[in-house]
């Protein structure tokens, strides 16, 4: 009975049709839901664009290049996505500075984004980009120099247009000059403020390595020069080297049609400030591009300074800095992928990692170098590669009592880079870079810098199935043959701190030569017997 009277109880609570349980009929119609009025999930959202999914068909993954009439090359590739990225890409860098003061590069990164001729004021550009959801950046490296935006791909003339009168008509008003030169005061400040050497010791390095030329300028304006570089001589150095020739336009996420359009009406049609206004570059002598092939001559540079340490009670000593490099060679060479291959089986990083899958902690600099040395801080591997040459380098800092004792681990996993490989390690170095390159093209600004560095050298995108593909047929005797090919070079150096323990370069010389690694102890000024040897077998080796 009790059964029966809850049920009813149940009916008549969610079942207002059928007020008697027995009844085969309802006595009213159904009550309709009137708390909303969307449609059900099950029917398509009226007033609604047809969406578009991601494919897989060629035409999204393939890069197509259009050469304008000036010699300007338009490169794209239509991705899936809503927001797309354009840039433009220079041939240009600290080191075609040869003919001007060092440091114009460094300026025009601080100047970048600023008032042009169509915008009044910095804010005018900031504005047109946010209208359409979009950021910017301007990125400067020792060879190529970057201009490059993100927004929706609805927005991609109005944020062409943008580019083309930051890249081509830049006012550089005195104004904006005084705030560039505060703001590279403070930076300078900062660097030498900072416990991070990094930046600093890669501009030693390669003025060690290339000494005073090319890829051997500072990308890091003296503080000298800040006061040096004005206005009509950056004029002089965009118009050599802001050429159509010189330059790419790219975009990722866009069609490449629309972007043809654009870059010909804004790049091609509308003429640089400096072909208008010839008096931005008068009263300095008429300096041409320097096209000389970098020239790797080895070397040392070194700083004796006291190292800041980290804010609060990190617990850290005070730390010294030690870059040893050789040559390496060309992103165009055909050993730049098996470099990259040892670059990755050498690996290292901070003394303090999460560790986790990909973080290598298995690398050679990991498991040789800072997992049995708690003093070492830092032993991190370095491959630059530029499109004549190349540096190959190792990274290390530990406190300036054990300067000697890390100069001659380092010589020796140097060394050791031409012995015995394991076929485990090899594999695990290649997977690591395979999985490094896919993940890093998975972003679109990352594609659009791939993209834009490929066609501004070789005027042709190889797609990443070529370097999966290549780094696969990497085998034990490639890595033997170039690390053998980067010990015959002329060893570079680099050091700054307290490094009065510092060895000679000829002990570092020495202990490349010799088979196991070993530097001779001898004090710099006792030239005894086993130096001479060395230094005398090193330069019949040379």
């Amino acid at each position: 009975i009790f059964q029966n009277y809850e049920k009813r109880i149940v009916q008549r609570r969610y079942c207002n049709t059928c007020p008697n349980p027995d009844a085969g009929e309802p006595t009213q119609p159904p009550i309709q839901n009137k708390s909303s009025l969307q449609p059900p999930l099950s029917d398509p959202y009226p007033g609604l664009p047809t969406p578009v999914y991601a494919s897989l068909k060629d035409e999204y993954h393939t890069t197509q290049v259009t050469t304008l009439s000036n010699g300007l090359r338009v490169a794209s590739e239509n991705r899936f996505g809503q927001f797309c990225t354009v840039g433009v890409v220079v041939d240009s860098g600290s080191r075609y500075e040869v003919a001007y003061p060092s440091g114009i590069s460094h300026f025009l990164e601080k100047l970048a984004f600023n008032m042009a001729t169509k915008y009044p004021d910095k804010d005018k550009i900031m504005v047109e980009l946010e209208k359409h959801g979009g950021i910017c950046d301007c990125q400067s490296s020792r060879d190529t120099f970057i201009y490059a935006a993100s927004a929706d791909s609805k927005g991609l003339d109005p944020v062409v247009k943008v580019l083309g009168e930051v890249v081509l008509r830049p006012q550089i008003s005195l104004q904006e000059l005084t705030a560039a030169r505060q703001a590279l005061s403070f930076e300078l400040e900062t660097l030498h403020m900072r416990p991070e050497q990094e930046p600093l010791l890669m501009d030693m390095i390669h003025a060690a390595a290339y000494r005073d030329n090319t890829l051997g300028l500072p990308k890091i304006c003296p503080e000298g020069n800040i006061n040096v570089i004005d206005r009509n001589l950056l004029f002089t150095y965009l118009k050599h080297h802001y050429a159509p020739q010189r330059m790419v336009v790219a975009g990722v996420g866009i069609d490449h049609n629309a972007l043809v359009e654009s870059v010909q009406k804004y790049f091609v049609d509308t003429k640089p400030i400096w072909e208008v206004d010839t008096d931005l570059t008068a009263g300095v002598r008429d300096m041409k591009v320097d096209n000389s092939i970098a020239q790797y001559t080895g070397g040392m540079v070194q700083e004796e300074c006291v190292i800041p340490l980290y804010a609060g009670l990190s617990g850290l000593p005070e730390l010294a800095h030690v870059v040893i490099g050789l040559e390496g060679c060309s992103h165009q060479d055909p050993d730049f992928i098996p470099i990259c291959v040892l670059n990755m089986m050498m690996g290292g990083g901070g003394s303090f990692s999460a560790g986790g899958p990909g973080k290598g902690m298995y690398t050679r600099l990991y498991t040789n170098v800072l997992n049995r040395y708690v003093q070492y801080r830092i032993a991190t591997a370095y491959n630059h590669a530029y499109t004549d040459s190349g540096l190959f380098c190792i990274h290390a800092s530990a406190p300036p009592q054990n300067v000697r004792d890390m100069v001659e681990v380092l010589v020796r996993e140097l060394v050791n880079m031409a012995g015995v490989l394991g076929e485990p390690e090899l594999e695990r170095a290649k997977r690591q870079l395979q999985s490094m390159l896919l993940m890093n093209l998975e972003a679109r600004p990352v594609v659009f810098e791939d993209i834009a560095r490929q066609v501004l050298a070789t005027g042709h995108r190889k797609r990443p199935e070529y370097f999966i593909e290549a780094i696969d047929k990497v085998k034990a005797d490639d890595i033997h043959r170039v690390a053998r090919q980067l010990l015959k070079s002329q060893p570079s150096l680099a050091a700054r701190g307290e490094i009065t323990k510092l060895p000679a370069m000829t002990d570092i010389q020495a202990g490349l030569l010799d088979l196991e690694g070993k530097t001779t102890r001898q004090p710099r000024s006792n030239f005894s017997f086993p130096i001479k040897f060395y230094i005398l077998e090193f330069c019949h080796f040379i």
